[in-house]
């Protein structure tokens, strides 16, 4: 992008109406913008990727996320995450509920507009005040305009990836990720599309466990195991953009800030082995807008050492 006009909506509080005022960016994209943002100010422009999966990218340490659509940035946003003894959680999750005026029933009743549900023990997105620091209970806050046009692009299983970086983020243990590991020996395939049969389609990676796990619409559907040349450290993400007659054209989703989009080469693929089988099994499943998250981490509950993210079964109250 050479030149484009964004509207920048500015909110600086949950009640407070927003304002919008028009800003030029020369040689620069959403992603380059999103460091600039003061606290309450987003940037939203849809028109760039009309349409395709989505994924959201939350930075704790910046404070700061960044809205995928088919693998394009179409919005970027503060945040105001958890505060001291109540942190964010960071990992791999997806939308498991979405309710447009939501109130929390573990702290008084607090009003939490555009709720999109992260966990069944209380983090969700929603709209709320942004003071430039995080200052929730482990929500992600964002502005009220933000999260009401987030609202009405998503839909439940789309990934959230919530990382904090610098440093190495780690993937949150959950049932989709443990139970698949579980249920399939190492050296083995497992390919059950018909569990969920539409959805958006994202590929956990761990190098940890030797294994990538296939979700659509945030339900596993396949495992397998899957080898990678090299060292691997943090967590990072790939994007399908299209296909096309000469192949599938990736992109490499940044997710502190800075270059992103940046073209995957045909030789970093190498790096990744993987049955056959397995391989043309997703294949035929993947679109634009796929996501794909290659992470150190393990995927098996408790297997970090570290506090993990756990997804419970059933609905707890919020």
């Amino acid at each position: 992008m050479s030149r484009f006009v964004i509207l920048l909506c500015l909110l600086m509080a949950p009640s407070s109406s927003a304002g919008a005022q028009q800003i030029n960016i020369d040689e620069g994209s959403v992603v380059e913008a999103v460091l600039k943002l003061k606290p309450g100010e987003f940037v939203w422009i849809p028109e760039i990727a009309p349409a395709g999966p989505m994924l959201l990218l939350v930075n704790v340490r910046t404070q700061r996320a960044v809205l995928y659509r088919n693998g394009v940035p179409i919005g970027a946003t503060t945040v105001s995450t958890g505060k001291e003894g109540h942190e964010t959680p960071t990992g791999v999750f997806t939308v498991l509920q979405k309710q447009i005026e939501h109130y929390s029933s573990k702290y008084d009743n607090a009003p939490m507009p555009y709720m999109q549900r992260l966990t069944w023990g209380g983090v969700a997105l929603h709209a709320g005040s942004l003071p430039g620091r995080p200052a929730s209970h482990g929500c992600i806050r964002l502005p009220r305009q933000f999260a009401r046009l987030l609202y009405g692009v998503t839909t439940l299983g789309m990934t959230v990836v919530i990382a904090d970086q610098p440093g190495a983020p780690r993937i949150g243990a959950t049932p989709f990720g443990s139970q698949a590991l579980q249920e399939a020996p190492n050296s083995e395939v497992d390919w059950h599309p018909e569990k969920s049969p539409t959805g958006p389609v994202s590929v956990i990676v761990s190098a940890a466990d030797h294994r990538a796990v296939v979700l659509r619409n945030g339900i596993a559907i396949g495992s397998a195991p899957v080898t990678i040349d090299g060292p691997v450290t943090g967590t990072w993400a790939y994007a399908l953009r299209s296909i096309d007659l000469t192949g599938q054209h990736w992109l490499r989703l940044q997710l502190s800030g800075g270059q992103s989009g940046q073209p995957v080469p045909k030789e970093e693929w190498k790096r990744f082995r993987a049955p056959e089988s397995f391989k043309h099994e997703v294949a035929g499943i993947v679109g634009p807008g796929t996501t794909i998250v290659v992470t150190a981490d393990s995927l098996r509950m408790g297997a970090t050492g570290t506090a993990v993210t756990v997804i419970e079964d059933a609905p707890q109250k919020q």
